[in-house]
């Protein structure tokens, strides 16, 4: 039911907030920008318009008239809007040039985090002043005399003779008659400069731009519009309007109400009556700009990678010469980001007084006119790595480098192509909108005619009025009769008002589509919002160092395919502040978005639509587009609410006056209203003072530095492992994705340092064009002696503060501003990220896999028993993730050796040899150091045991497993600081025994020694189980300390007897060959009880083993014959073929586990659940093994 409501309370209920006039004011006169000169960005734009005719120049604008004064809610910024009401200045045009009006809207920001929304009308209005007119003439009159004067030659000449003074009122003053009078003689001579846009006023009529401005506090674009051209065209008729303007502009600024949530308003402009509209709390928020405007400049998949790369927070930089699409295209992708919401600076209409802007190291999303002609190359952008730039005319998206795919990105295309099919809209970009005809001039309406359509909307015509009103409306679209307010004919009247109405519902159903998208990705995060804080206090006061969503087990349910995208939004400010309000919900009232989206999957697990298993879900297309305009559409064609008519205020007589084609001066006490003061904070960014600018500039300097404090701890608590878990501070390890995750994020946020304040840049990247530039340096101070003959192998190892304090000199390439120029800041900035040098990444190893690498090898021999190192021509093979070094031959009488090779990945094993020459041949070897010269990546592969014939197993070749040394534990690798070590070689402890062999001291239990095996299998299974990308070394699993290799030998050296019965060491590799020569020999006796298949097994592979080329040594050879049994499902046969052997009665007591049945039929069922798991060895354990 239709009611009447009013508005007089507070700004916050009102429809609007400020109604503002913005043009010339006469009183100054016409007023140069202030700022040229000031940026360097700013000089070409001034210096070409100087060379223009002067009236195609700009000038300044200022606020003439603004109503209210204030408001309790929505104080006013008269800079910041008048520089957006006209963003380039004044125009002026003569009665040759199109005076076409022009609409656009904008955005102001507050430090609260709320929006107002302005809405302009700009049209040109004849200049009246006669100052005004002599100022312009005088400035032609000096530009002729400046184009064909003989002593100017030169650009600077042309700028330097433009007017400087802060009035071009005393230019006119300045001039003495004399001056005056030869220049209005002298013949306007044809050329370039001066026939264009020349002006005379004796035969010319000059006129100005002038905006009229209806600030807002919701998006409500059609409606203000609508009022602004009834206002305009009210302005530009023969006839008064019934009512004086002050009458239509009171009216909506105090007698308007913004329409309640799900609830439609009506209201009068000037001609006729307007429909405003706001969604349920059901339902989305408002969006009343136009996408399909937005996908039909730039297509569908163009604005996929859009959305993508502001989901990400990438700075985002838009390029129009219409500033209407330049808003269109903003507002319409943070629409469509439902349920978060854009954090970082918005300003998609950028003044060039603000353009200093474009230097800040946040992510942003701005928008700049295209000046006539202009193209990117003449932008000068300090940071362009992680800028996605958006050529809105040209239709053209160019998103930053490694932009990954939005999740079911192709089958999302797919389902929005076919919703802007549905509404008549090609989906491939590329067409441009056409804009509405402009108004015939206004005629006096039809009331009655104006009464039925009021009607119509209000649902109050019955049957039959209602099926006249059809015949009317068809009778007038075949005739064209039917004349409506402002020139527009019945016909067209209802068109326009079903294309609004198509417009609002495709909106509708292409943000359903995307919310469908974050519905289904994020429908079960609830389950991962972490509630750790018992109380609002405490959890604001840990709010840093507390981790509010669990990001892993997140992305662990995800499908592979999206994990890409997925792992670094959730890093983002705008998933961050998403959490944290669903943390907050607990003590605080949820968000409106949250609580919309929230309600939505309530409403999705009701009807059970989530798949059970996330990680294979499948796309499903969007179910509730018919049913979500529905409302919207009734809300449309029905208004709930009736506003104030307008009406006569109390004026003085002769006042409201109408006089064609011009904006009267408003009468002021009729439309002041101040119901009581509370000013609000306003933001900083729209104040192009010095002072401001300055300060703004500071503040992204202490951002920088906070955000990089807060990274690198970040960093540290995720990668210390173990120690974080202990200290509560973190999870027990990384993955390999999440630490692509964190690097990506170090690296944007060096990217967007780097490039703060540069002014002097090559190529894309700020860091990389820094590099360049000092290379270029040093090389200049260096003589060419001095210079190295290898040119582009850059060596960057850990960062050291003298390295960077030195990269700091080069001050000319940063303007005054810059991060990098803030010296206190600076050094905390670097000490920082010199924290990051006590744990490992190796994000570069894994990314960089065809690069070229520098290794250096160190032997290092046992130096407690000071032996010498005699070693007969040694070779080292390096083998990792990503293949193997090929055999290096070690140089004479040396213990290390560098080389170079394709990118080996992270380092596994590592083989160590020496050629056969005799007995004098030995070394005892403590650990083989390999070092990665370009990543700084230490890898220790201990030993501990003989090389060489006739000591220790007689081994030429020993196969270690390496572990990765933690940052400054070369010295004391057992002392472990910060990443937990991975599995390597048995540490011998001193000891000259080794693997398998007897030699070594047994003091460990049965039960700890079955436990052990047992830990050895489980962390097999466990490796597994994880994701493909998350497994670590599996031969350190097999082959290291606690490996599996390792709990046989302590299971099978248990209860073995003293050596004493032989005349030397014994290893388990000599048991092994008495039990395969005792089966042998029983198989020809025919004497043979077990299973003649499985010993031939055991056999065929032992002496495979013995009969290979590899001199690896009695342990080498027991190491390789425990993982081709893991590998070939044999080892639990083999286990009960040792035990039930008639010799392992003679050599191991009775108390022995071998000899115990139910300790080895345990360890027999226990490595039978290896069998599921497909165990590949790498080449360097099986090498010359042909099996």
């Amino acid at each position: 039911m239709s009611g009447v409501t009013s508005a007089t309370g507070s700004a916050s209920c009102r429809f609007a907030q400020h109604f503002v006039v913005c043009g010339l004011d006469t009183e100054t006169g016409l007023e140069p920008e202030e700022l040229a000169g000031k940026y360097c960005f700013l000089i070409a734009y001034y210096s070409e318009s100087f060379e223009q005719s002067p009236i195609r120049r700009s000038f300044r604008s200022k606020v003439l008239a603004h109503y209210p004064e204030s408001t309790d809610r929505s104080p006013f910024n008269r800079d910041a809007v008048n520089m957006l009401c006209m963003p380039r200045g004044l125009s002026f045009r003569s009665q040759t040039d199109s005076r076409d009006s022009h609409f656009h809207s904008f955005t102001v920001a507050r430090d609260d985090g709320t929006h107002s929304y302005g809405f302009v009308h700009m049209y040109y209005e004849e200049v009246t002043s006669a100052q005004i007119t002599a100022a312009m003439q005088t400035l032609h009159q000096m530009h002729h005399v400046e184009h064909h004067s003989t002593s100017s030659s030169s650009h600077s000449t042309s700028s330097a003779s433009s007017p400087s003074t802060s009035s071009m009122d005393s230019l006119v003053s300045s001039l003495d008659e004399s001056d005056a009078a030869s220049l209005a003689e002298r013949p306007l001579l044809a050329c370039l400069g001066c026939t264009v846009g020349s002006f005379q006023p004796a035969r010319d009529t000059l006129y100005v731009s002038k905006a009229l401005c209806l600030l807002t506090p919701l998006p409500f674009l059609l409606a203000a519009r609508h009022f602004l051209s009834q206002l305009h065209q009210a302005v530009t008729s023969h006839a008064a309007p019934p009512l004086p303007l002050e009458s239509y502009i009171h009216n909506i600024l105090y007698e308007v109400p913004a329409p309640p949530p799900g609830r439609s308003l009506r209201f009068h402009g000037v001609q006729g009556p307007i429909v405003c509209q706001q969604p349920g709390p059901e339902e989305l928020p408002l969006g009343d700009y136009p996408l399909g405007e937005a996908f039909s400049l730039l297509g569908v998949e163009n604005l996929v990678r859009l959305l993508t790369s502001v989901l990400l927070e990438t700075q985002i930089l838009l390029y129009s010469q219409d500033y209407q699409r330049l808003m269109t295209v903003a507002e319409g992708i943070t629409t469509l980001l439902f349920p978060f919401q854009w954090q970082h600076i918005y300003l998609p209409i950028l003044p060039a007084p603000l353009h200093h802007l474009l230097d800040a190291p946040v992510p942003f999303l701005m928008g700049i006119q295209r000046r006539d002609g202009a193209q990117r190359s003449t932008l000068e952008l300090s940071n362009e790595a992680n800028l996605c730039f958006v050529d809105i005319d040209n239709h053209r998206v160019d998103p930053p480098e490694d932009l990954p795919l939005f999740p079911d990105q192709l089958e999302l295309i797919q389902e929005v192509n076919e919703v802007l099919l549905r509404f008549g809209l090609q989906p491939y970009g590329g067409s441009t909108t056409t804009k509405p005809a402009p108004a015939a001039p206004p005629c006096l309406s039809s009331l009655v005619l104006e009464d039925l359509m009021e009607d119509r909307r209000n649902g109050n015509l019955g049957g039959e009025e209602l099926a006249v009103l059809e015949r009317l409306q068809a009778l007038a679209r075949r005739c064209g009769g039917g004349g409506m307010a402002g020139g527009k004919t019945l016909g067209r009247a209802f068109e326009e008002e079903e294309e609004e109405l198509k417009a609002a519902k495709m909106n509708v159903q292409l943000r359903e589509v995307f919310a469908g998208r974050f519905t289904s990705m994020f429908g079960r995060y609830e389950e991962f919002v972490i509630h750790s804080a018992p109380d609002l206090e405490s959890w604001l006061g840990n709010r840093e160092g507390t981790s509010n969503f669990d990001k892993g087990s997140f992305l662990s349910a995800q499908p592979a395919t999206h994990l890409h995208f997925l792992s670094r939004f959730l890093e983002t400010a705008m998933f961050s502040s998403f959490v944290d309000s669903k943390v907050l919900s607990r003590w605080a009232d949820r968000e409106p978005l949250q609580r919309v989206f929230d309600r939505r999957l309530e409403r999705e697990r009701l009807y059970n639509t989530f798949e059970d298993d996330p990680g294979n879900r499948h796309y499903r297309k969007c179910t509730v587009l018919h049913e979500s305009v529905q409302a919207m559409e009734r809300r449309l064609l029905k208004a709930d609410h009736t506003a104030i008519h307008p009406h006569l205020l109390d004026m003085r007589i002769g006042q409201g006056r109408h006089q064609q084609g011009c904006f009267p001066r408003l009468q002021a006490d009729v439309l002041k209203f101040s119901p009581g003061r509370r000013i609000l904070c306003q933001s900083k960014l729209l104040d192009p003072s010095p002072s401001a600018v300055t300060q703004t500039q500071r503040g992204f300097v202490e951002g920088l530095l906070r955000e990089c404090r807060v990274k690198t701890r970040h960093m540290l608590m995720e990668r210390m492992g173990k120690e974080s878990v202990e200290l509560g501070q973190g999870e027990a390890n990384i993955t390999g994705l999440q630490e692509n995750r964190l690097i990506h994020s170090l690296c944007d946020l060096l990217e967007r340092t780097w490039g703060h304040g540069l002014q002097l840049k090559q190529g894309r990247s700020a860091l990389w064009s820094h590099l360049l530039h000092y290379q270029d340096n040093e090389e200049k101070m260096e003589s060419p002696s001095n210079n190295r003959a290898g040119k582009y192998n850059v060596k960057i190892k850990y960062l050291s503060r003298r390295g960077w304090g030195r990269c700091m000199l080069h001050l000319q390439l940063y303007k005054p501003y810059a991060f990098l120029l803030c010296e206190e800041e600076r050094e905390q900035f670097l000490f920082h990220l010199l924290s990051l040098n006590t744990v490992d990444y190796l994000c570069f190893t894994r990314k960089f896999t065809s690069i070229s690498i520098p290794y250096r090898v160190v032997i290092t021999p046992m130096k407690k028993l000071s032996i010498a190192m005699t070693m007969s021509n040694p070779w080292v093979c390096v083998s990792g993730e990503l293949g193997d070094s090929g055999v290096r031959q070690i140089p004479k009488n040396t213990q290390e050796i560098i080389f170079q090779c394709q990118n080996l990945g992270r380092l596994s094993t590592l083989q160590l040899g020496q050629e056969n020459s005799g007995l004098l041949a030995k070394c005892l070897v403590d650990c083989v150091i390999v070092h990665n010269e370009i990543t700084g990546h230490t890898y220790r592969f201990p030993c501990g045991r003989w090389l060489g014939k006739g000591v220790g197993d007689g081994s030429l070749e020993r196969v270690l497993i390496g572990q990765l040394v933690s940052p400054g534990g070369e010295e004391d690798s057992g002392r472990w600081t910060g990443t937990p070590p991975e599995q390597g070689s048995p540490p011998q402890s001193g000891r000259t025994g080794s693997l398998g062999s007897l030699s070594r001291s047994n003091k460990l239990s049965s039960a700890q020694v079955q436990e052990d095996t047992r830990e050895a299998v489980n962390n097999l299974v466990k490796h597994f189980h994880k994701a493909e990308q998350e497994r670590g070394n599996l031969t350190a699993l097999l082959c290291g300390e606690g490996g599996l290799v390792r709990s046989l030998e302590q299971f099978l050296l248990h209860g073995f007897k003293s050596s004493r019965l032989f005349q030397r060491s014994v290893f388990i590799w000599d048991f092994v060959e008495k039990v395969v020569v005792s089966m042998e020999t029983a198989d020809q006796m025919g004497d043979l009880r077990e299973s003649t298949e499985l010993c031939d097994s055991l056999c065929h592979y032992a002496n495979a083993i013995n009969a290979s080329p590899r001199n690896i040594g009695k342990e080498g050879k027991f190491q390789l014959l425990v993982c081709l049994g893991v590998r070939d499902r044999l080892l639990p046969q083999w286990l009960h073929l040792l035990a039930e052997c008639h010799l392992t009665a003679v050599q191991y007591e009775k108390s022995a586990l071998v000899r115990d049945r139910t300790a080895v039929d345990t360890l027999s069922r226990v490595l039978h659940t290896l069998h599921e798991f497909p165990i590949a060895l790498e080449t360097a354990l099986v090498k010359g093994v042909d099996l």
